[in-house]
C-alpha cells in the first residue's frame, strides 16, 4: 500500500490546520489535491466571479508547485458551482488560460447549492512527474 504524504503551499497552513484537512496527498505517483476556492488572504472570498475563479486557480497552482508539479501533470479536475448553468461558461474561459491546448484533463462539473460563500470550487488529480 502506498504512503501518504501531506502537501502544502507556502504560507496557508494555517488554513488547512485549523479546518483539519491537506491541501494535497502524494500516494504512490499520484497526487490528489483538496478543493481550492478562490480566496483572498484573509480566507474571504473574492467577490467578483472571473477573479475568484483566477485566485482558485493561482491556489490550485500553488499546491502542485509545493508537490513538484503542474497543470501539465493533472490528469483529472472536478469543477464545483453554486450557479454552473449561469456562471460554467465564464469560468472555463478563464480556465482555458491555465490548460494550455490539448490534450486536457478529464472533466466533471457539478452544481452545488452552497460553497461556504463561495461560487466556484476546483479539485484535481495530478500525476506525479517521472524523476529523471
Amino acid at each position: 500500500m502506498a504512503t501518504r504524504v501531506a502537501v502544502f503551499p507556502e504560507g496557508r497552513q494555517d488554513l488547512y490546520t485549523r479546518n483539519r484537512y491537506s491541501a494535497a496527498v502524494r500516494a504512490g505517483d499520484l497526487l490528489f489535491v483538496s478543493g481550492q476556492v478562490g480566496s483572498r488572504e484573509d480566507g474571504s472570498p473574492e467577490p467578483d466571479l472571473e477573479r475568484q475563479v483566477r485566485r482558485a486557480f493561482a491556489n490550485l497552482e500553488g499546491v502542485l508547485a509545493a508537490a513538484g508539479c503542474s497543470f501539465e501533470d493533472v490528469v483529472d479536475v472536478t469543477v464545483f458551482m453554486v450557479d454552473a448553468e449561469r456562471d460554467f461558461e465564464r469560468a472555463w474561459q478563464v480556465a482555458a488560460e491555465y490548460w494550455g491546448g490539448p490534450p486536457y484533463p478529464a472533466l466533471t462539473g457539478i452544481g452545488v447549492e452552497w460553497l461556504y460563500g463561495f461560487r466556484f470550487e476546483i479539485k484535481a488529480v495530478a500525476r506525479m512527474p517521472q524523476a529523471a
